[in-house]
């Protein structure tokens, strides 16, 4: 197939799944796997790392008056009742570091799962499971956080290092642990959402920063295959690019699409979703593989 056109597809596949709580890394490992991909060229590792930053920028866009909000009223907060501690920029950088520091410890076993489908298989399985239950239970119940700006330091650190979930087990999604942890601690599902999109933008941009810094250098990470220097060629760029930009609008309407659901609608749909797919990748797996 065309390369132009496989840029495009995976751009659509990366910007589509990001930020819904079906696993990007699962969707975008099988659309590579179906479009025959070698995942072991260190062009088509570095090209699946750029275009995830291609929807980490719509996030940003998105949420560029939020964040500028956040640094005007920091540290008192919108209604003067948060402090240094509790006001919601800070709680998101506690919550990124309780997610960082034990991801970062555990590399060795994140790397040995990133290939295997059968994990990823089983993550969404489960994760769907999870989601499915834990929705129906907030459902029932009143949410004790509605906004962000209500959180407590607890909520941060919980919902952290649930996320490190995400990390250890692909498949998982950053965003369903995320959003279904804090369900489970009493916030509201468009609260949930809303710091589920805030802790993603650091998390993202780390986990990216890092992984495009071991592909091309895979020299400074020990038992790495040495696949630098990465030669770019005018084609390349071209592929490279085209796949960002798609990436970036694709992920542009869906967060703006998925904000407006969350607050009519529940997070079912996904649950079946993850569920279904799951189950067809256990049973197709080795020929996917």
């Amino acid at each position: 197939m065309n390369d132009y056109i496989v840029s495009v597809l995976l751009g659509i596949v990366e910007g589509l799944t990001e930020f819904l709580p079906v696993s990007s890394t699962a969707h975008l490992r099988i659309s590579e796997a179906l479009l025959h991909i070698n995942l072991t060229d260190p062009y088509w590792k570095m090209y699946t790392i750029v275009i995830q930053l291609g929807a980490i920028l719509a996030l940003l866009l998105i949420f560029t008056g939020r964040i500028v909000e956040f640094f005007r009223t920091f540290p008192e907060g919108e209604d003067h009742n948060r402090t240094i501690w509790n006001h919601p920029l800070t709680l998101t950088m506690i919550a990124f570091v309780c997610t960082a520091i034990p991801a970062f410890l555990l590399t060795k076993t994140i790397g040995k799962h990133l290939e295997s489908l059968t994990v990823m298989a089983i993550s969404l399985l489960v994760g769907g499971v999870v989601m499915w239950a834990v929705d129906a239970w907030s459902e029932r119940s009143d949410p004790m956080t509605t906004h962000v700006e209500q959180m407590s330091l607890f909520q941060a650190i919980w919902i952290g290092l649930c996320q490190v979930m995400s990390a250890v087990f692909p498949g998982t999604s950053r965003s369903m642990s995320t959003i279904a942890a804090g369900q489970v601690v009493g916030m509201s599902r468009p609260a949930a959402l809303e710091f589920s999109f805030l802790v993603s933008i650091p998390t993202m941009i780390a986990a990216t920063g890092y992984d495009l810094l071991k592909t091309l250098h895979p020299k400074h990470v020990e038992g790495a295959e040495s696949i630098a220097p990465l030669v770019m060629t005018g084609h390349g760029w071209i592929v490279l690019a085209i796949g960002f930009v798609v990436s970036f609008f694709v992920a542009l309407g869906v967060v703006e699409w998925f904000l407006q659901w969350v607050r009519k609608h529940g997070f079912v749909p996904f649950a079946v979703y993850r569920i279904i797919l799951g189950i067809l990748l256990l049973v197709f797996a080795a020929k996917l593989r």
